[in-house]
C-alpha cells in the first residue's frame, strides 16, 4: 500500500476476521493432526489385548498391565521431581543475576579534603578535633660538610657516608 491512501476501518477489520478464520482453521487441523498421530502411536506400541481366554489368563494379563502402570507413573514422579528441582535451581540463578546485575555502584570521585575536615566527617559535627601531622614528622639536620683535602680518599667517603646515616637514626 502506499503511505497516501489508508485503510478504511471495514477493510480492516475484514481482513482481521480471515486471518481469525485461517488460524482456527489451522488449529483444528493441529488437534485433528495430534490425534491421528497418537492413535498411530497406540496402535504400533500397543497392540489390542487378546480377550479370548479363561479368567486365569485374563488376571494374569491384568497383573501385568498394573505392574506396568506403576513403573509408569514412578518414571513420571521421578521426571516430575527432576523438572521441580531444575526450576527452582532456574529460578535462584535468575535471582543471582538480578542481585549481581542489579547492584551498580556510582563512580567515586576524587575529593580534596583537609586531615580535620576528614576526622570531622568521621567523628560526626560535635566533636572538634584538629590535628596537626606535620609536627611528627622528623626532622633532618643538614650540616655542612669540611671540603675533603683529597678527594680521592676512599677512608673519607666511607667516614661521610656513616656521618649521613647517624643523621637519619638520631632523633
Amino acid at each position: 500500500m502506499s503511505e497516501g491512501k489508508k485503510m478504511t476501518s471495514s477493510r480492516r477489520h475484514h481482513l482481521k476476521s480471515l486471518m481469525l478464520q485461517i488460524a482456527a482453521n489451522w488449529l483444528e487441523q493441529e488437534a485433528k493432526d495430534i490425534t491421528a498421530a497418537k492413535e498411530a502411536y497406540m496402535a504400533e506400541n500397543c497392540p489390542a489385548p487378546d480377550l479370548s481366554g479363561d479368567q486365569a489368563a485374563m488376571i494374569e494379563i491384568c497383573k501385568k498391565l498394573h505392574q506396568a502402570l506403576d513403573k509408569i507413573d514412578e518414571d513420571r514422579y521421578d521426571s516430575e521431581a527432576k523438572v521441580d528441582k531444575s526450576d527452582k535451581e532456574i529460578a535462584e540463578l535468575k535471582l543471582k543475576v538480578v542481585e549481581l546485575a542489579g547492584v551498580k555502584k556510582p563512580a567515586l570521585k576524587k575529593v580534596r579534603m583537609s586531615a580535620d575536615a576528614m576526622l570531622q566527617a568521621l567523628l560526626g559535627g560535635k566533636h572538634k578535633v584538629t590535628m596537626d601531622l606535620r609536627a611528627n614528622l622528623k626532622q633532618v639536620k643538614k650540616e655542612t660538610k669540611e671540603e675533603a683535602a683529597d678527594a680521592g680518599d676512599w677512608r673519607k667517603n666511607i667516614e661521610d657516608k656513616a656521618d649521613r646515616k647517624k643523621m637519619f637514626e638520631t632523633s
